[in-house]
């Protein structure tokens, strides 16, 4: 087993005192909320020197009020844990994904390479990844995750004739969608691309 350093006995130390499983996720909740409620002005706005500022009381009560709610339940605290460190992993590749761009291009074109639809794309990847994060983080009383639970219901399904019909159903709305996303009409009655 490998030698514990100083610094190590240093990240042990604040794990048994509950830096990560209580001050961490307590800062984290309350910076979100009371960042959303600040930007929303959702408590209310009050003027100070003529100008409409957020209630910042009320949204750091409430922001702090709801962090603790959140650290009271240890199913909460170790659902946000397990997003965050998987959050991470997401955020690193595509930081590497954008390296590798970066190297393949020429300086500012890569902006340009991922433009529109490839930019959609990537979008769209990242959403799903985040979705699975999200399902996989959230367990069962029996102790398996919602992302477990999804992939054996469609598996189970999957060769069946209602599978494949939904499949083809989707297959054609998206194939007309593409066909005739471009086309718009105009007032004399024309369409234009």
């Amino acid at each position: 087993m490998a030698e514990v350093t100083p610094l190590g006995n240093v990240i042990l130390f604040l794990q048994k005192m509950g830096i990560y499983e209580v001050v961490i996720p307590f800062l984290l909740i309350f910076t979100l909320v009371f960042a959303i409620l600040e930007r929303t002005r959702a408590l209310g706005t009050e003027k100070i020197e003529g100008q409409d500022v957020p209630r910042k009381n009320l949204n750091a009560i409430v922001a702090f009020a709801i962090a603790f709610l959140v650290i009271a339940s240890s199913k909460l605290v170790e659902t946000i844990t397990l997003i965050s460190s998987q959050m991470v992993v997401v955020l690193t590749l595509l930081v590497f994904f954008m390296v590798l761009i970066g190297v393949v291009t020429k300086e500012g074109e890569a902006h340009e390479l991922l433009k529109g639809r490839p930019q959609q794309v990537f979008l769209g990847v990242v959403a799903i990844a985040i979705i699975a994060l999200f399902l996989n983080a959230l367990k069962t009383d029996a102790g398996y995750t919602w992302l477990e639970i999804a992939v054996s219901w469609v598996s189970q399904f999957w060769s069946s004739t209602a599978v494949a019909a939904v499949l083809l159903m989707i297959g054609v709305i998206l194939f007309i969608w593409f066909m005739t996303k471009g086309q718009t009409e105009t007032p004399g009655g024309g369409k234009n691309k």
